[in-house]
């Protein structure tokens, strides 16, 4: 009796221990508790942390609270401004660029034309770029819109007869190198994600619409659209945050964070510049904490219009 009272201890704690490892109404949270660790620790942390910053002077490690002066400050700041018009431009023309030319060139692969080792060669080879080190494309891409007439994209024009252009000098064609950029790291990326959408998509939708006589052209508007329209969201969400906080690509091109006239400043390229470069960094708090708000007030407006937060009636 004796030995079994002192035996009967260890095993049950060990029982209630196991039962509670495999207990089914813990083991969601055990699931989620990584992501929730990490998101508290480098993302909500942090995030308070700079908000408290931003509303305050920080001067070699001391912090004096100065309230609201950062924002005002910020407010009344033409540069800032610059930096968030760049910011905005470079984010609505590659929404324009990088979501509806990816979604044709995702449409073209998923079709059944073709043999499919072009259209697999042609995956991979549009995929290669987002294995790129920026750092390295963005010296590439310098290196091409040189405005000197040895430039590839000088040469290029010059065999049609054009004059050699100072892409990086000129606040347009500043803009068209940052496109390029963008364009050849990033289309491989989305054609995959609307090509993952796309062969999601039930094959028995299009069988029916050939039957009742619908040509290519009526069964993308009415058939990969529609189902696309989660994936479309998506990657628009992506979009908008990659245009907003875009600067190493820009940092990459005009070899650095100054450029002519500001034309290559972007939103966080002004925060790194008021934060590392003059050490100011309650007011670099204060620029984070503004694009921020920016992005989400953006974002949540965009999927509140799309319907994202809508509950669909089970019956």
């Amino acid at each position: 009796m004796a030995t079994a009272q002192l035996h009967g201890t260890p095993r049950g704690g060990r029982s209630r221990a196991k039962n509670l490892l495999y207990s089914q109404r813990l083991a969601p949270y055990f699931f989620i508790a990584p992501f929730v660790i990490t998101l508290l620790a480098f993302w909500t942390v942090p995030l308070v942390r700079t908000f408290v910053m931003s509303t305050q002077e920080v001067l070699f490690g001391e912090a004096a609270f100065v309230g609201m002066d950062n924002y005002e400050r910020l407010w009344n700041d033409r540069v800032f401004w610059h930096a968030m018009r760049n910011s905005a431009r470079y984010m609505l023309l590659t929404l324009a660029l990088l979501i509806p030319i990816p979604l044709v060139l995702a449409a073209l692969i998923n079709s059944k034309i073709g043999s499919e080792r072009v259209k697999g060669f042609f995956k991979a080879s549009m995929f290669v770029p987002a294995l790129t080190s920026i750092v390295v494309a963005g010296i590439i891409f310098r290196l091409m819109f040189s405005e000197t007439s040895t430039g590839l994209i000088n040469q290029t024009i010059g065999l049609v007869g054009l004059d050699p252009v100072r892409w990086l000098r000129t606040d347009t064609g500043g803009l068209v190198a940052l496109l390029a950029l963008a364009m050849w790291r990033y289309t491989g990326v989305n054609i995959l994600y609307f090509l993952a959408g796309m062969q999601s998509i039930p094959d028995e939708y299009y069988e029916a619409a050939s039957i009742d006589g619908a040509s290519k052209v009526q069964q993308f508007f009415q058939i990969t659209l529609p189902n696309l329209k989660p994936t479309i969201v998506y990657v628009t969400t992506i979009s908008v945050y990659g245009g907003l906080a875009m600067f190493l690509e820009s940092f990459m091109l005009y070899a650095g964070n100054s450029s002519p006239n500001n034309q290559g400043l972007t939103v966080v390229g002004y925060l790194y510049r008021r934060g590392i470069e003059e050490n100011d960094l309650g007011f670099a708090s204060a620029v984070g904490i503004v694009l921020l708000v920016v992005i989400m007030a953006i974002n949540l407006t965009y999927l509140t219009l799309t319907g994202t937060f809508k509950k669909e009636d089970v019956r």
